[in-house]
């Protein structure tokens, strides 16, 4: 748990300038991440109300409103969506974007929400942050209502075959703690974010994750030189 904590208090410390260092990072390219995310999952979900949508490590609440904003344009009745993060601080830039939403303090290991509740449970690159994490995908089966959708975005670990694949992790490797240090003053933080990508799991692993813990996969595609990966998975 000590990992764990650290983990948050990190996140606490960065939250003031989070948006606005993964714009610069990603130079924009997340927005068209999580929008594809938000129209692949409403496609394969294919309801016109969804009674509740839960984004697990929510953040500054960036995909809520993506989420929020691709149900309008779809006319889709979205009744209730709830944010979940341990990270106070993160959270509290996030009221102050959408104060109409309710934000809950807690783990992705212990939600404070009913079985069989939510349509649809997000989290977008958060998963690598939980140490639990086939604890976690447990309690996203029990959150989830049967055949509700588990929607995950993330970088995931890939084999550096290509010259773009070695370009890409060069970027990741040395840009990017550099602009994401001088936007935050916290240099570690970004130092993490690669270093945590290369201790993390392929795609194929974390599907397994998911399969053990009770889901079917449905859907995976990498984006933008095989940086971000989607997965949407349905409980079984």
């Amino acid at each position: 748990m000590e990992k764990q904590e650290k983990i948050v208090s990190m996140f606490n410390n960065i939250a003031p300038t989070y948006d606005k260092a993964n714009r610069v990072m990603s130079m924009g390219i997340d927005k068209s991440w999580r929008d594809k995310a938000c129209n692949k999952t409403f496609e394969i979900y294919n309801k016109k109300t969804i009674e509740k949508i839960v984004d697990v490590a929510c953040g500054t609440g960036d995909m809520i409103l993506f989420w929020k904003q691709n149900a309008k344009k779809k006319d889709i009745t979205l009744e209730n969506i709830v944010g979940i993060d341990p990270s106070v601080g993160m959270m509290e830039v996030g009221k102050t974007k959408l104060p109409e939403v309710e934000f809950i303090e807690a783990f992705a290991t212990k939600m404070p929400l009913e079985n069989d509740s939510a349509d649809i449970l997000s989290i977008s690159y958060g998963i690598r942050n939980v140490v639990q994490r086939q604890e976690a995908f447990y309690e996203f089966a029990r959150v989830l209502k049967k055949d509700g959708l588990v929607v995950i975005s993330e970088f995931t670990k890939n084999k550096k075959k290509s010259f773009l694949d070695k370009l890409t992790a060069f970027y990741m490797d040395n840009i990017l703690p550099i602009i994401g240090g001088i936007i935050s003053k916290n240099k570690e933080a970004y130092r993490y974010l690669p270093d945590s990508i290369d201790e993390f799991l392929t795609t194929e692993n974390l599907c397994k994750e998911l399969e053990i813990a009770g889901f079917e996969i449905v859907y995976t595609k990498a984006f933008s030189m095989k940086i971000s990966t989607l997965i949407i998975a349905k409980k079984i």
